[in-house]
């Protein structure tokens, strides 16, 4: 039963390209939301969505392998280099502090390169079996960036795949912690990765009603969580990065933890292909598993980063399974709905969710859930429109966000609920943090 701590970040999303980036976004309440560029959109019934803009493959990747993969790899591997780096494990490195067999790569996400079959199919359609790429079946697979990302580092321990559509990274990372906890790995990689942002998943989710609509003149305002008027949520597209590994590994190479993960749930709803149940009965077992592994208390959560994708039906059960893990204490627990800002990333949005929830301890600030203009559940502390400094010094023994709720559910009745947890050692917060007294206030 080892502690397991995050070392390591890395990201590839709309909001921005590498994890300060993104965090500053989230943190100022800047949409990434915007009409989709390309003419293949032009004819969907919903052209809004979070884009990876001026990314270059090349500069992470030899020509011709960036050639033969989807973009959703190119950002996956990114993403995998900034975290390894960031835990201070330079790309290439011929030296690793750990054993090479005992460290497992996990990628998570939803579809995979879906863009590869789709091309492919395209391609049989027009010009016959010659014509479909032989690599197809190589990297065509949704567990493919794992073993792309294991070649590059030569990681020998485990690589896989986590699928469990929308809740995947949180799953993922919630694996990778038993895997470190229970003594089979020393350091997991996990990376969520998706793009499901092309004309076919777009139509798919638009004719199922799942996304806002109608917004083209406005795309900022919308996803919508926890709004009356939310119709919707806002597909984007990306990926992000965590090394995970044990407490003992992090201190014997000198590393400072970035935070630990402290507490993983994960639950089916066993009810419908798409709606959520309507008490959020897998969710809240979900939150009740996450909270009991950790060793906590509902009245020991200091903040939680909600799924919250802005359907109607989606965020009214979530809050539904809150009111039955958490209970009374739960409506006191600041929420933010930080897709207000992304947009859903799908399956990796658990691991960008993370890492937006380990910056929240760091710089004891809570981001701001944006185009909550008329609450429609106005008993519950949902931070809105402006972020929140909550004050409170990490380097001390009561900071005023010690501990972070994440939650990730998906199509299908997939349920996951991970625990972070501030360490001794988390970096000291930006000077803007300055009120010690609002967690014995609340």
């Amino acid at each position: 039963m080892r502690d397991v701590v995050i070392t390591g970040l890395g990201a590839i999303t709309p909001s921005g390209q590498d994890p300060e980036t993104l965090w500053r976004s989230v943190r100022s309440g800047t949409s990434a939301i915007d009409v989709l560029a390309g003419e293949q959109f032009d004819d969907l019934a919903v052209r809004i969505g979070g884009q990876i803009k001026d990314f270059d493959a090349e500069a992470v990747l030899p020509r011709a392998l960036a050639r033969r993969l989807s973009p959703v790899q190119h950002w996956a591997i990114a993403a995998a280099d900034q975290a390894l780096d960031h835990a201070g494990v330079p790309a290439p490195a011929e030296e690793l502090p750990w054993d090479r067999d005992r460290v497992a790569v996990i990628a998570a996400t939803g579809s995979g390169p879906v863009d590869a079959m789709q091309e492919a199919t395209r391609a049989l359609d027009a010009d016959g079996p010659r014509s479909v790429p032989l690599t197809l079946s190589i990297h065509g697979a949704p567990d493919s960036a794992a073993a792309l990302i294991s070649q590059r580092f030569d990681l020998r321990g485990p690589g896989q795949g986590v699928s469990a559509t929308c809740a995947s990274g949180a799953i993922g990372l919630g694996e990778a912690m038993r895997r470190i906890r229970h003594g089979y790995a020393d350091a997991v990689l996990v990376v969520g990765m998706e793009d499901c942002l092309g004309p076919v998943n777009l139509a798919s989710n638009a004719n199922m009603r799942a996304l806002a609509a109608g917004y083209e003149d406005d795309p900022a305002a919308a996803s919508r969580p926890f709004d009356r008027t939310r119709n919707g949520f806002v597909m984007s597209q990306g990926a992000a990065a965590i090394l995970l590994e044990s407490a003992d590994s992090a201190t014997s190479r000198g590393t400072t933890p970035l935070a630990e993960l402290a507490g993983f749930g994960a639950a089916s709803d066993a009810h419908h292909p798409t709606n959520p149940h309507p008490q959020g009965r897998g969710a809240a077992s979900a939150v009740v598993q996450a909270v009991s592994d950790a060793g906590l208390e509902p009245g020991d959560i200091d903040h939680i980063n909600a799924h919250a994708t802005g359907t109607p039906a989606g965020d009214r059960a979530e809050l539904a399974a809150l009111d039955s893990a958490l209970g009374e204490v739960g409506r006191t627990i600041p929420i933010s709905a930080t897709k207000s800002t992304t947009g859903h990333l799908l399956g990796a949005s658990g691991v960008v969710e993370a890492i937006i929830a380990i910056m929240s301890m760091r710089d004891q600030t809570l981001p701001p859930t944006l185009n909550l203009d008329d609450n429609e559940f106005p008993d519950w502390d949902i931070v809105a429109g402006h972020p929140r400094e909550m004050g409170g010094e990490p380097n001390l023994a009561e900071a005023a966000v010690d501990t972070v709720l994440s939650t990730s559910f998906g199509f299908g009745g997939h349920n996951g609920a991970i625990i972070l947890r501030r360490t001794a050692q988390t970096a000291t917060p930006s000077a803007e943090a300055t009120d010690p007294s609002t967690k014995e206030r609340r």
